[in-house]
């Protein structure tokens, strides 16, 4: 926490509890950081902090990263790939894998991996678009149908892609490409109804459809109308597939076209760096930040949740720092959040799975926890007011000693959220 304030009641707090844990977090993006990994001492990191209109460099050891940004893009000054080695290097634990983030730094090296489950599951269970793929623009003499799209390099949000129309203007992007000095992939073009995105966070699935409304070919471009939808056996198949990429992704998406003859196309998939969208984002950073406190219990403490008696057994108190790496400013600053509802019997996960298109989803707050220890929700607060309440609040009551420890877990999860829910 930037207030030292804050982090020394949380700090107190906890010891108070003895409670084994105490999470650090920091946020920031690939711009502002700077490392260096050893051996033997593991990753140090250096973050760029504002206080009070002055930045000043904060050290420190990271435990765990969250990735929610590209760690590649060809505009320049966006190649942050050194960045994802170092911290690969010191042996930091991530979601995603820092594996799968580097594999996904080229996006026809992850449609390589689409192209081995096109060939495994067929055509009808994974019908995906075909695309060919240049070195360079030497090889782009011609193509065998049009009209095309023409992707130039690495690049998200519908950056450096071209509908090319004929065999003439074909000719013509390559010196665009030659220019570059890039690889390219050309795929039909298809003329498309909507767009459908199938998300998958952990054991949590959605699925969205987004029409354009401003007619223009990229559907996310101009204006759209996003709704969501029934999540089908077919979708979760897409997207359960794409998850075994690279060791398994915790966090990702399937893109695809629904086109005007009636057929879906596969064109894309999304790491953890996807951003949140639809009327669940809020939802969404709580699904992210319970897998973020369960992975983090998993490697730090080796319990596969974080049970207040698997606290309660060591002694002392123990600092993790998280690091969070978001989107850059002005873009999807949709980073990690709270906990969620459990897998089973959750009213919002089944209203995910099986309302229709036509029915109208509306955000709810997530269901409280039941029991002894539950609590209501507190007001919006700011965050220091909100972390600082939250762990006076903790040792108020006539709890026990159990129900209390318990209620410090809950407390960071929400903590964890208001942290980074702008």
């Amino acid at each position: 926490f930037y207030r030292r304030d804050v982090r020394r009641k949380l700090t107190s707090c906890c010891m108070s509890l003895k409670c084994k844990l105490v999470f650090m977090f920091c946020q920031a993006e690939f711009s502002e950081i700077n490392l260096a990994s050893y051996v033997n001492s593991g990753c140090m990191v250096d973050v760029q902090v504002n206080k009070g209109g002055t930045k000043v460099v904060r050290s420190f050891k990271p435990d765990f990263v969250l990735i929610r940004q590209h760690a590649y893009s060809m505009v320049p000054g966006e190649d942050f790939r050194t960045l994802v080695i170092g911290l690969h290097f010191g042996g930091v634990p991530s979601i995603n894998s820092l594996f799968s983030v580097y594999n996904f730094c080229s996006k026809p090296w992850v449609f390589s991996q689409m192209i081995k489950l096109y060939h495994s599951l067929g055509p009808e269970k994974f019908p995906l678009n075909e695309q060919t793929f240049y070195p360079n623009h030497t090889q782009m003499v011609t193509n065998p149908s049009f009209p095309v799209v023409v992707k130039m390099g690495h690049a998200h949000a519908g950056m450096g892609k071209i509908k090319v129309e004929n065999q003439q203007d074909f000719l013509d992007i390559t010196s665009v490409v030659a220019l570059a000095g890039t690889y390219a992939t050309t795929e039909p073009y298809v003329q498309s109804k909507y767009d459908i995105r199938i998300q998958k966070i952990g054991s949590n699935y959605k699925a969205y459809m987004r029409t354009s409304i401003s007619g223009n070919w990229k559907a996310n471009t101009g204006s759209a109308m996003l709704e969501q939808i029934a999540m089908t056996d077919r979708y979760r198949l897409w997207v359960d597939s794409c998850a075994g990429m690279f060791g398994g992704l915790d966090i990702c998406a399937v893109k695809a076209v629904h086109g005007k003859d009636g057929n879906d196309y596969i064109i894309e998939v999304m790491d953890s760096s996807m951003p949140l969208i639809g009327e669940h984002i809020e939802e969404d950073k709580q699904l992210i930040t319970q897998m973020v406190i369960n992975k983090m219990a998993q490697v730090l403490l080796g319990v596969s949740t974080p049970q207040p008696s698997a606290v309660k057994s060591n002694t002392g108190a123990l600092l993790k720092q998280v690091l969070c790496v978001l989107h850059p400013a002005g873009g999807h600053r949709s980073a990690s959040a709270s906990p969620s509802q459990s897998a089973q019997g959750s009213p919002q996960r089944a209203r995910s799975a099986t309302t229709s298109p036509s029915q109208a989803f509306q955000p709810g707050p997530i269901p409280a926890s039941s029991g002894p220890g539950a609590q209501k929700q507190s007001p919006q607060l700011n965050k220091s007011q909100s972390l600082t309440n939250t762990f006076t609040e903790t040792l108020r009551g006539s709890l026990t000693d159990d129900e209390a420890k318990a209620e410090t877990i809950r407390s960071l999860r929400q903590s964890f959220a208001s942290l980074f829910s702008d």
